[in-house]
């Protein structure tokens, strides 16, 4: 069984934002595979299905993104999800929009999602799939950024990086995550 969490934050208010991309491929991962991500639990919404003949939980944390370990480790602990089995979706600034890079382990970087998830899982070791949302320019602050408006221009190529991963994602499933980073990377 795989456990794959997208990072974001409550999508009333932040769905539309750069933050969000982690949410954003559960949303198309969901859609693709007909899996509700409706219950209530684990501080998260989630979801079970099959996908490539393969048992699978989506999740997206409630807990705001700084916390999100939170609801990670709670659903792991309670389905006995081993650190091989769960991959995690999420936004990344050096990576340019439209791109994507997956990796089997690895540091947090400066983003506070996965630090909390790094944090509460006791490992750096398992599958990441980061997604690609550029830079500010030079005079915006980093939290405008990631939590702000897209502007038109740039919706386009966030969503390619969007369909990439999901793409990604149900590589690692098939085939493997190897298979996955000489396809993506």
């Amino acid at each position: 069984m795989y456990l794959i969490v997208g990072l974001g934050n409550p999508e009333q208010d932040y769905s539309r934002t750069r933050h969000n991309m982690g949410f954003n491929v559960i949303n198309k991962i969901s859609e693709k595979y007909n899996i509700k991500v409706n219950k209530s639990k684990f501080k998260g919404l989630y979801g079970t299905g099959i996908i490539e003949s393969e048992k699978v939980i989506l999740l997206k944390p409630q807990t705001y993104m700084n916390l999100s370990g939170e609801s990670v480790i709670e659903i792991m602990n309670f389905y006995k999800i081993n650190n091989n089995e769960l991959i995690v979706i999420y936004d990344d600034i050096d990576i340019e929009p439209g791109k994507i890079r997956i990796r089997k382990s690895g540091s947090s970087g400066t983003h506070n999602g996965m630090k909390s998830v790094i944090s509460n899982i006791n490992t750096e070791e398992f599958c990441r799939v980061r997604v690609g949302i550029g830079k500010p320019k030079e005079n915006m602050d980093m939290i405008s950024y990631v939590i702000g408006h897209i502007p038109k221009e740039e919706q386009s190529e966030l969503e390619k990086g969007i369909e990439v991963a999901k793409e990604a994602v149900i590589e690692i499933i098939k085939n493997n995550i190897d298979s996955a980073m000489n396809k993506f990377n």
